[in-house]
């Protein structure tokens, strides 16, 4: 009753997604699956590689007439990575169990999926068999993958960003900056905030989907730079301060816009606080405190009391 109820609410949802949204999570992914089985048999496009900067830790493909992404763990990890595939593993199993406030994509974990070999591109087949070989197994005409993730296929912030006007990219880099404080406000932090890690989905809400790299907030130590002394330390190329483990730096966050000056002056205009140390120091200290933030998976002028107040 309450999935054909929110089905008239939400009409372009798959059942999936609504069972994940109540919470059912495994009967999400039997409904998941059957609804993948069934495209199949009605589709002949090929699996290809997922559009946007190849990850360091994951092969992403996709099918083009199916708007989901399949995410692999990379046998070895590209330089700098040096997490574990255990860690991946662990860091999305702690978005599963967490609150992700509409700013973390939904992602379903699944072993030994099998799909028709003939399907994938030999492109991709390929890099397949280069970046993670100990996941395939080939058995006659079905290609195995024996663990994968999939999330709903957005579009990488940094490709909308190069087809998008004025309008539209300050729209989406305020969105940019409100899913960084929300994810804040939720005790998270997304560890590489590249602007390739969040993607926009068609409604243009932005969306965090890498996770190789997430932690709690209150596990992060937020540091101003230090100033250097002399003209020594001022021209040397590697840091010539110490920096911990858990250290962060908000000050260069401001590399995250690296080539794309018209989305870092609107993110500046909208959002500079992120660039403080205090900022995410006074969000820690709410979160300790046992503060509880409210946060709204739609813009403000969708809410019934701003609706009513304009009319």
């Amino acid at each position: 009753q309450y999935l054909h109820f929110l089905k008239q609410l939400l009409p372009h949802k798959g059942d999936y997604e609504v069972y994940t949204s109540l919470g059912f999570t495994k009967h999400a992914k039997t409904e998941f699956y059957r609804e993948f089985v069934q495209h199949l048999k009605t589709s002949q496009d090929q699996f290809v590689a997922a559009p946007g900067i190849k990850g360091m830790v994951m092969t992403v493909f996709t099918l083009p007439s199916y708007d989901i992404v399949f995410k692999v763990i990379k046998d070895r990890f590209d330089y700098p990575k040096e997490v574990t595939r255990e860690v991946v593993r662990e860091k999305y199993r702690l978005v599963s169990r967490h609150d992700r406030i509409g700013r973390m994509a939904d992602t379903q974990e699944f072993h030994n999926l099998t799909f028709p070999l003939y399907r994938f591109s030999p492109a991709l087949l390929e890099e397949l068999q280069a970046t993670a070989p100990s996941l395939l197994h080939i058995a006659g005409d079905r290609l195995i993958i024996r663990h994968l993730y999939t999330e709903r296929r957005m579009t990488p912030l940094n490709l909308y960003l190069k087809t998008a006007d004025e309008t539209e990219t300050r729209n989406v880099i305020d969105e940019y900056g409100n899913a960084i404080k929300q994810l804040a406000a939720a005790n998270i932090f997304p560890g590489d905030m590249l602007l390739k890690n969040f993607g926009v989905t068609r409604h243009g809400r932005v969306v965090f989907y890498d996770y190789d790299e997430i932690c709690y907030l209150t596990d992060c130590n937020f540091r101003h730079l230090p100033e250097p002394q002399n003209e020594e330390q001022a021209l040397s190329a590697r840091p010539w301060y110490t920096v911990g483990p858990d250290d962060i730096f908000p000050e260069e966050f401001r590399l995250f816009f690296s080539g794309n000056p018209l989305a870092r002056t609107y993110f500046e205009e909208l959002h500079s606080d992120i660039y403080t140390p205090e900022f995410w120091q006074g969000i820690q200290t709410e979160i300790r405190a046992g503060k509880i933030v409210d946060v709204f998976p739609y813009r403000r002028k969708r809410r019934f009391s701003e609706r009513a107040r304009a009319a």
